[in-house]
């Protein structure tokens, strides 16, 4: 998979991608990151990316023009299955969206700033519009490190254990049940028999009803969807 990421602080997306599966996923070849600095598409000597907002108003917008050049500069190199604006104004982002987008080729993410971006930019170039949640970031680069991330862990051969990342909360549209490891006592808490039994079947069984007594007392919203 190659994702291309437009950005206007290119920098903040550096650490994110170079550390943990991401790295890894891109040292083994499984995923391709490129990131484009906007301010290089930028208009007159002083690399100019945004302007005021017609009818006046607070708050500066990324102009038509950078954003279209540098679009159509990457349409020429390759197609795009998606292109992606991070915006807190769109659907949530969720794991069925991250397990679709996995299956993807080319994906190309447009990041957000100031007060967005021309409504044109949406309008002619946007596919598909993301948000990671009802709050307002200064910019949509970790909004972008938010989505790459849920996105490259399930391509296959990311993750070294691949059932792990089936076992995901929200994959059935269930939170995780609780997990334990050693030492089966600790300060008198202990973990629950059923997983020291040794009986897979039973331990099945109690995961589910877990995973299910879970979302309903944390997240009674995803049993809606069922």
């Amino acid at each position: 998979m190659r994702i291309d990421i437009i950005s206007v602080a290119p920098n903040l997306l550096e650490s994110p991608f170079n550390h943990s599966i991401i790295k890894r996923a891109q040292d083994k070849g499984l995923a391709e990151i490129v990131i484009h600095d906007l301010r290089k598409f930028g208009l007159g000597n002083y690399k100019q990316i945004d302007d005021t907002q017609f009818g006046g108003g607070a708050g500066m917008v990324l102009m038509i023009e950078p954003i279209s050049n540098c679009i159509k500069q990457l349409l020429v190199e390759r197609n795009y299955d998606e292109v992606i604006y991070m915006t807190p104004d769109a659907k949530t982002l969720n794991q069925s969206t991250a397990n679709t987008l996995s299956l993807k080729e080319n994906i190309l993410i447009l990041t957000g700033h100031y007060k967005g971006v021309d409504q044109r930019i949406r309008d002619k170039y946007i596919t598909k519009e993301i948000s990671i949640g009802d709050y307002v970031l200064t910019g949509g680069e970790l909004a972008a490190a938010v989505l790459v991330d849920a996105v490259v862990r399930l391509i296959p051969g990311v993750i070294g254990d691949e059932q792990s990342a089936l076992t995901d909360s929200f994959q059935d549209n269930l939170l995780s049940p609780p997990v334990y490891t050693r030492p089966a006592e600790f300060e008198g808490m202990k973990v629950p028999d059923v997983l020291l039994s040794g009986n897979f079947p039973k331990i099945d069984d109690w995961r589910s009803n877990q995973a299910y007594k879970r979302t309903q007392q944390i997240r009674p919203d995803l049993l809606k969807d069922e």
